[in-house]
């Protein structure tokens, strides 16, 4: 095999092989395609795409480049949710003991936030104590002790993307639906769970800004998922707005905690719910329904039981940050628009984020929403709270939210449904 002649099949527009896909993907982890080579590749790739068949292979290729992870093991099915990231959505915090409460297992591999969405292990490392980075034989431990465990990926599991997504990041090519597809899933397939459910956001905060390109994602991770085996579904949900009202690291833990308590902003209730809901019967699993495990406080005990396991303390205080500010209203009348990306930008200069992968995050850092789109507002009450350790930081923050949000007469009519569309195969 040689780099130029893949590159060239795919620069012209055809189809590369099983063996063409196969050779490079293994050849560049191990360092014999260089990344000058890759990085034509991913462009050709962006722009001529790639079919079902050729995305089903490149997957394939970066889940054998590492290990695969076995849960036959256990006793239960396996269940998991992937979302492609947003402001404020701290959904598997709540879900994960959610679905375990209600009999599947839940092994969630998951990652930190970079620019303006939060991450979920960022938000759990703000509880004293818990611990992100398990072997394989913990992990299988906390499962048998809470039914679900939430941790790092190890460098073994499909370092082929691990390599390809940085070059991605400085070539340009991040974009291509196929090369985001095959990033996600083969992670998610190479994790080894028996179902899974994607949340593919929508809107202004997320990754995918339109419907049409989340729905297009949609399809090739679900497809990409069926064709090796693993029960898939996608929602499309909201994003053009903050999910809950929380946004920031320790923030967000206390407004999970309070959906597992039975409360919480209604559409944070509203999506783990149905996530649940989807988790559960992808898997193959009925017993229990979702809002009755919040009701009776098996969710609350499920979500105790994982901190725990992994060495957190779920009755100790979380990080406040030192300073805070509030945004009043400017006028009175109904809160229309409220912009998912100023949100998050604003949240990240405030410290909740970070620029680099290396850089720290302050646990205390965020936003604090006291009103919603659609909520109406009196002219002077306070439409936010920021939250910072350093007083430096309000300034640029405020700057971000600068036109973030529109008080007029009505609700803005162009917000998104929560939940927009299901994909299945």
């Amino acid at each position: 095999m040689d780099a130029i002649d893949v590159i060239v099949t795919k620069r012209d527009g055809r189809e590369l092989s099983a063996e063409q896909i196969a050779w490079v993907v293994d050849a560049y982890t191990r360092g014999e395609v260089a990344d000058e080579q890759m990085s034509a590749l991913a462009m050709a790739i962006l722009l001529n795409g790639m079919d079902r068949r050729e995305i089903g292979r490149w997957t394939e290729a970066m889940i054998r480049s590492g290990a695969r992870m076995d849960w036959s093991a256990l006793d239960r099915p396996t269940t998991d949710k992937h979302s492609t990231g947003g402001v404020g959505d701290k959904i598997t915090l709540p879900l994960a003991p959610l679905v375990a409460a209600c009999g599947a297992y839940v092994p969630q591999l998951s990652g930190r936030g970079l620019g303006h969405t939060g991450g979920t292990l960022d938000k759990l490392e703000s509880i004293p104590g818990w611990r992100a980075s398990l072997s394989n034989d913990e992990m299988l431990a906390v499962l048998r002790e809470a039914g679900a465990v939430v941790c790092a990926a190890g460098d073994g599991l499909a370092p082929a993307d691990k390599k390809l997504y940085a070059l991605r990041d400085v070539t340009g090519t991040v974009e291509s639906i196929p090369l985001i597809a095959s990033s996600i899933m083969s992670k998610k397939i190479a994790e080894g769970t028996g179902a899974l459910v994607l949340d593919v956001k929508v809107g202004s905060g997320a990754f995918m800004k339109n419907v049409e390109a989340a729905r297009e994602l949609a399809r090739t991770m679900v497809d990409l998922g069926t064709d090796h085996g693993v029960t898939t579904v996608a929602l499309l949900t909201a994003m053009d707005r903050p999910l809950g009202r929380a946004v920031g690291n320790a923030l967000e833990v206390a407004e999970a905690v309070e959906v597992l308590a039975g409360g919480g902003p209604s559409d944070v209730v509203e999506l783990t719910v149905r996530l649940a809901r989807e988790m559960l019967a992808a898997a193959g699993v009925s017993g229990k329904d979702p809002e009755d495990a919040l009701k009776d406080g098996s969710a609350m005990d499920a979500w105790r039981r994982m901190i725990v396991a992994q060495g957190g303390d779920p009755d100790a205080a979380l990080p406040v940050a030192a300073e805070s500010v509030e945004v009043p209203a400017p006028a009175s009348g109904v809160l229309g628009k409220l912009d998912a990306y100023q949100v998050g930008l604003a949240a990240w200069r405030l410290g909740a984020g970070r620029a680099r992968k290396e850089d720290a995050v302050s646990f205390g850092a965020g936003i604090t929403l006291h009103a919603r789109p659609g909520d109406t507002v009196r002219e002077g009450q306070a439409l936010m709270t920021l939250h910072a350790d350093e007083p430096a930081r309000f300034a640029r923050a405020l700057e971000a939210l600068s036109g973030s949000y529109v008080i007029g007469e009505t609700p803005d009519p162009d917000l998104l449904p929560l939940v927009i569309d299901r994909i299945t195969a």
